[in-house]
């Protein structure tokens, strides 16, 4: 009796699975091109200018201005994240209206962590025309620290410096070399 009811639900069993696996339909090529889509960009922007201003007694000050071709926004995914393929050229005000430009012709901005990547070509040029050179460059907005691990050319009025990998504050004031070499004075 025992056999007969172990082979009634083995039969039941069987059918139902039967049924199931013939009632989907899905194409195995929709399937893929579900993911796909999950892996695409949320939302394009071509010519992009956006400014960044702060409102002071009163008045408005414009602190940046970012420029780029394009740009490609992952806020869809679990890690979200802004990307560059064209490159930027972000212009920073200080309170005296003084511009610092930084360029790149690849930048990433995780929105989680506040990290920016900047690739390719990186450049930095000070109102007073100190210039940083190099190939990759990380700002971490929260903490305003800049750091990289690649190698990085630094011309200003005192002579040139270069290295690899550095950090440091955005002002380039506490300033910590990794390897370095050049002309340069230290302060006590």
């Amino acid at each position: 009796m025992r056999s007969k009811f172990s082979h009634n639900i083995l039969s039941i069993v069987t059918a139902l699975v039967v049924t199931l696996f013939f009632s989907c339909e899905n194409d195995f090529s929709e399937v893929q091109k579900v993911g796909v889509l999950q892996n695409q960009p949320i939302g394009e922007a071509e010519k992009i200018d956006l400014k960044y201003t702060e409102i002071v007694e009163d008045s408005v000050h414009l602190k940046a201005n970012l420029i780029s071709p394009r740009m490609l926004d992952y806020s869809n995914r679990d890690f979200s994240f802004s990307e560059f393929p064209e490159g930027i050229l972000l212009k920073v005000y200080d309170d005296a209206g003084k511009i610092t430009t930084i360029t790149s012709e690849y930048a990433i901005f995780y929105s989680d962590t506040d990290i920016i990547d900047l690739r390719e070509n990186v450049t930095i040029t000070t109102h007073d025309g100190e210039v940083l050179k190099t190939d990759q460059l990380y700002y971490n907005e929260k903490l305003e620290w800049v750091f990289t691990n690649q190698p990085w050319v630094f011309t200003r009025a005192a002579g040139p410096m270069h290295g690899v990998g550095f950090d440091s504050d955005k002002d380039f004031k506490n300033f910590q070399m990794l390897e370095m070499g050049g002309d340069f004075e230290l302060d006590n």
